[in-house]
């Protein structure tokens, strides 16, 4: 079977390896034009170029797979696509070039969780099972009939970053299984029910901004969703200050969601939110490194019955 593969981040990683590892033929690999990256702007290639460059597999990274990726993804003669976090839409042009279709790993338990941000939204929705479905790929986004799934229980220290690790892995094996059924013709083929679909906009910065009036669960469930990115923060008179781990307080409070609570180096940095406190365990000032809360309490004074918004560090 010769296999088209397309996908770009960490993600997509695992299940290009899967199928480099596997009988089929990786006759060629779509992703995503190199980019800057980082404060200096390095201009970097993707996860998947980097790999497929490794095992001497074809790179082609289209702008538009529509205008200048069909004629290639023609010539290459694939029986069959596979998409992972490509990052791109496809046209019904680019659908219809291989033979057995494009299946598309998708990490979410379909139809719930369409859309390019479903391990974030698993979290922000208090999911307690996550997943990855394998499905054929059509005009729409994450519409198409699905093959097989995978769920895995959402751990009460997972974030976006541990739970994309984990969901890549066991997509990747369900790509290879779902190949190996549809290779058999055994493979179930279902429509998704639309009444139970949900759509998930993608994330941007600003969505990791605290608000502590939202209650304590809502408020933990961010922290997590947001890391590694954008990451949760809270505001600061002089900037930001960035919340990678936080718990639940047993305090009780009467004071407006946001303020300091405590602040020191035994209790650590305690805030109040509409419904209770939580704790925020670890942190990044403004300039500064991401520490524990506490050593940085060593050095640094927060006062005390501030709003958050109000406290300079």
């Amino acid at each position: 079977m010769r296999v088209v593969f397309m996908g770009t981040p960490d993600f997509s990683v695992p299940t290009l390896q899967a199928l480099i590892d596997s009988p089929y033929e990786v006759v060629g690999v779509f992703t995503q034009p190199d980019r800057p990256k980082g404060r200096g702007g390095k201009v970097q290639m993707s996860p998947i170029k980097e790999l497929a460059l490794k095992y001497d597999i074809p790179v082609f990274q289209p702008v538009k797979m529509r205008l200048d990726g069909l004629e290639p993804l023609r010539e290459l003669k694939p029986d069959i696509c596979v998409t992972a976090a490509f990052g791109q839409i496809l046209s019904q042009d680019v659908l219809d070039v291989p033979p057995m279709g494009t299946v598309n790993v998708h990490a979410s338990l379909l139809p719930r969780h369409r859309g390019a941000a479903p391990i974030q939204w698993a979290l922000l929705c208090g999911d307690e099972l996550a997943g990855v479905t394998t499905m054929f790929s059509d005009k729409g986004i994450d519409t198409g009939d699905m093959l097989l799934k995978a769920e895995i229980p959402v751990e009460a220290d997972d974030t976006a970053g541990t739970l994309t690790d984990k969901l890549a892995v066991l997509g990747a094996k369900l790509l290879i299984e779902t190949l190996e059924k549809l290779d058999a013709g055994t493979c179930p083929r279902e429509k998704q029910d639309e009444a139970q679909a949900t759509y998930d906009p993608k994330i941007v910065k600003e969505m990791g901004l605290l608000d502590f009036a939202e209650g304590t669960e809502k408020c933990l469930l961010r922290v997590r969703a947001m890391s590694p990115w954008p990451s949760a923060y809270a505001s600061l008179a002089e900037g930001v200050l960035k919340v990678w781990r936080a718990r639940r307080a047993d305090v009780d409070t009467s004071a407006a969601p946001g303020t300091v609570i405590k602040a020191d180096r035994k209790a650590g940095l305690i805030v109040a939110t509409s419904d209770g406190a939580m704790e925020l365990c670890e942190i990044q000032a403004p300039n500064a490194k991401r520490m524990d809360a506490k050593a940085f309490l060593l050095g640094h004074a927060i006062e005390e019955g501030k709003l958050l918004s109000e406290v300079r560090v």
